[in-house]
């Protein structure tokens, strides 16, 4: 069992500098309480995503760490050019001493994407001709491609990653039937949802990943995302949530609610209490969390245990001793749970 952190960059009650620092500060406790990575989301014109250019954050990330693994979850390929993001990723992991973690997708939100002068109409096409660029690029010296979107004639390659053939890669799933994919290119996948929900996620990626020759033992991660606020008082823990909650609520369905639209494949209520019922935020004492994730960890069968400590207007400190709380008694006997990534 591993774990790992994953942050919109939301806005906080800080600051944006400020917020900034602390979250290195954070990322920094992260490597010294032995997480294996750190996942950054990528939004734009609105403040669910403040770091709308993950690649400056995450170099200053590379600079501030020397063994945590780190990466984009994900670079939204329909918004950008493959050649531009291509380098960028070059650059990051040899920035890092090859720690680069590379998540890939078409983007969530019409919106954003319509702001960007992307029709999404468009956007599954613009991804996967981008995906393959990306791949391309990082496996050759000279890159030539035609499609709707891109074309590239011999195209000099002059910087490669460090990772070969390229960093790992990871993808975020919705549903069972999107499992075919990763499994069978190796990809390691993110998964929202109740454990349930997950559980027939990671059900099916297993079959996938078998019946394509591969090792049990060898399985990627398959990871399970949760909201923990930790203290010493369950009531404090919850108070805390329920603040912290509601302004990441706010700043997550802005643009839609500007829009009056809604957001598919997704399941969050719209507050604390309703997100803790359903098992997506866990709020409580050491004991209360530990005993929460690892029922639900054994049900929904994954391998690696994504935290979310940092969300709305939680401070510095309040994330820090959900942090500090989950290293010293909840990680240790999560970190023997072998069966569920079996």
């Amino acid at each position: 069992m591993k774990f790992g952190i994953f942050d919109h960059m939301d806005r906080a009650a800080v600051p944006l500098g400020r917020q900034f620092a602390d979250r290195l500060r954070l990322i920094e406790a992260c490597e010294r309480a032995g997480f294996y990575a750190y996942h950054l989301a990528e939004h734009h014109a609105t403040p669910l995503g403040m770091a709308p250019s993950p690649s400056v954050f995450l170099a200053a990330v590379a600079m501030r760490t020397s063994r945590l693994r780190f990466g984009p979850v994900v670079y939204p390929l329909a918004f950008h050019h493959p050649l531009r993001v291509a380098e960028e990723i070059c650059m990051l992991d040899h920035l890092s001493g090859g720690r680069l973690e590379l998540g890939v997708g078409r983007g969530a939100s019409p919106h954003e994407m319509r702001y960007y002068g992307v029709d999404p109409a468009d956007a599954q096409s613009i991804y996967h001709e981008a995906f393959a660029i990306l791949i391309a690029f990082m496996t050759s010296r000279t890159l030539t491609y035609a499609g709707r979107h891109f074309r590239f004639t011999d195209v000099p390659v002059e910087i490669a990653p460090l990772q070969r053939p390229h960093p790992p890669l990871w993808y975020g799933l919705a549903y069972p039937d999107g499992a075919a994919w990763p499994a069978r290119n190796r990809v390691n996948v993110v998964c929202n949802g109740s454990a349930a929900a997950v559980r027939a996620i990671s059900e099916r990626y297993r079959a996938e990943w078998l019946a394509a020759g591969n090792a049990a033992d060898r399985l990627p991660l398959i990871g399970m995302s949760r909201f923990i606020v930790i203290a010493d008082s369950g009531r404090e823990a919850v108070e805390i949530a329920r603040r912290g909650y509601a302004r990441w609520y706010e700043s997550f369905f802005l643009l839609w609610a500007k829009h009056g639209t809604r957001p598919a494949n997704v399941a969050y209520a719209d507050n604390f209490d309703d997100l803790q019922r359903a098992g997506l935020g866990i709020a409580g004492t050491p004991e209360t969390v530990r005993d929460a994730l690892i029922g639900q960890i054994a049900e929904a069968r994954v391998n690696y245990q994504i935290c979310r400590f940092a969300f709305g207007d939680l401070t510095i400190d309040e994330s820090m001793r959900s942090l500090d709380l989950f290293a010293s008694s909840v990680m240790p006997p999560l970190a023997e749970m072998r069966q569920a990534a079996e």
